[in-house]
């Protein structure tokens, strides 16, 4: 045996003795660094010690849909004139000649029969302008009723015409329309266009001027991405600015002694101003929304908004990876779904002992024997504080009241426990010495 192989055979084996009793001393540098690291944890609550008006929350999972027939009014039995309807009107050898036949109007809707006569509007006092005669008053009448009091009074006291020899025939060339204005925020759309941003000014027919028609004409129901209520906005711009005055006066009034900044109140705890009503689209069976039928019913002039929940998010950090992610909007999100939803690893699926030997793990990284189950969550409170709340994913896991639900702007911290790092430690010295070990030995 040569010189040289003798000498690389006593360095091996001194490497070999050197690694394993030197084991300790890496053991114990890094259980200090594992507990200096803990000096800068940050400072928080169990979840269990938490006031239970921090962790209250609407439970999305008990509401319902509304029913869409509150979102319309009823049909009627008999259209009712109104401003705003053109009506076809011939009354023989006033309003047409004998020898000719009344003009045929064939309307845009297949729903509705021709109409026969000369057009004639509803005004907007709810009268028809005819030759002769004074202004008949129609409004609220059908077209039975409207005929009957136009023969009345060209028959009746002044004998115009002869009594039994009208010829009068009252038709609907046209129903009047509604104008409102819908504007989406949310996402998704309509025939592949997006409705984010998007407006839309819609003439809606009469006993049809209501908000169910009006979110089937800009692209149906609200999506997931969309708040589950619409905002109508009522009034002239004159009444806002008056309402706007007397919303900022209660602001400051209700929030003067509770916030550092007078005007950062809770939305929840100032009422909508008067111009403003609120249609919620799901909602807890044992609160139902108490809105009447006129609330649904649209004018000209009314403002349908339906908002984005683009602010309902939360933020995820620590070990998980870091990204804004949207809340669930018809169901509750817990904390062990939030860590799912975020991609973290959630429980251990085996012994440990796969990470002996084993460099690679889910997502790139080195597999570690013990998974984090340190979670910290970051809310905020009223009047710009916050609180940090603690949950072991262990026991959360096992115990429902461990689960917390997930509220906007939370922040969901991943992190390890100091027994985890030391373990994790240990598992990768052993790791080392026994990959040394088995490389020296084939040598």
């Amino acid at each position: 045996m040569s010189k040289s192989l003798l000498v690389t055979d006593v360095q091996r084996r001194t490497l070999i003795s050197g690694t394993a009793a030197g084991a300790m001393p890496f053991v114990a540098l890094a259980m200090v660094s594992s507990f200096l690291t803990g000096c800068n944890t940050i400072s928080s609550i169990p979840v269990s010690r938490v006031p239970s008006e921090i962790l209250a929350t609407e439970l999305k999972d008990d509401f319902i849909d509304i029913s869409l027939l509150r979102l319309r009014q009823d049909p009627p039995e008999v259209y009712l004139l109104g401003p705003g309807d053109v009506l076809g009107v011939y009354i023989k050898g006033v309003l047409g000649n004998e020898e000719e036949l009344p003009p045929v109007h064939f309307p845009e809707d297949s729903n509705r029969p021709p109409a026969i006569g000369y057009p004639v509007p509803v005004r907007a006092d709810g009268t028809l302008a005819l030759p002769i005669v004074d202004p008949i008053q129609v409004e609220g009448m059908s077209l039975v009723e409207a005929t009957t009091a136009v023969r009345n009074a060209y028959t009746y006291p002044r004998m115009i015409i002869k009594e039994g020899e009208e010829q009068i025939i009252v038709t609907l060339i046209r129903e009047r329309k509604i104008r409102v204005q819908v504007i989406r925020e949310e996402g998704g759309g309509l025939n592949g266009v997006s409705k984010r941003g998007t407006g839309h000014v819609v003439d809606l027919p009469a006993y049809q001027n209501d908000l169910l028609h009006a979110l089937s004409e800009t692209g149906g129901m609200p999506g997931t991405d969309a708040k589950n209520e619409v905002m109508i906005y009522r009034g002239m711009y004159d009444e806002a600015m008056n309402a706007d005055v007397i919303l900022e006066d209660l602001c400051h009034s209700q929030c003067q002694d509770q916030c550092v900044d007078p005007c950062f109140c809770d939305e929840r705890a100032v009422p909508d101003p008067p111009y403003v009503t609120r249609i919620p689209l799901r909602y807890n069976p044992a609160n139902p929304p108490s809105f009447t039928k006129e609330d649904i019913i649209l004018n000209d002039g009314d403002i349908v908004i339906i908002r984005s929940r683009d602010t309902e998010t939360f933020l995820t950090a620590g070990l998980l990876p870091g990204g804004e992610h949207p809340l669930p909007r018809d169901k509750d999100l817990d904390v062990l779904g939030a860590i799912a939803l975020a991609r973290g690893q959630l429980g251990s699926t085996g012994t440990g002992i796969g990470a002996i030997g084993n460099g690679g793990g889910g997502g790139g990284g080195r597999q570690q024997a013990c998974q984090a189950s340190d979670v910290i969550i970051v809310r905020e409170l009223p009047c710009g504080s916050s609180i940090a709340m603690r949950v072991d994913l262990n026991k959360a896991l096992e115990d429902p009241s461990q689960r917390i639900l997930i509220k906007p702007n939370d922040v969901v911290i991943l992190k390890y426990k100091v027994t985890e790092e030391i373990g994790n430690v240990l598992i990768n010295m052993f790791q080392i010495n026994y990959l040394l070990g088995s490389g020296l030995g084939r040598n």
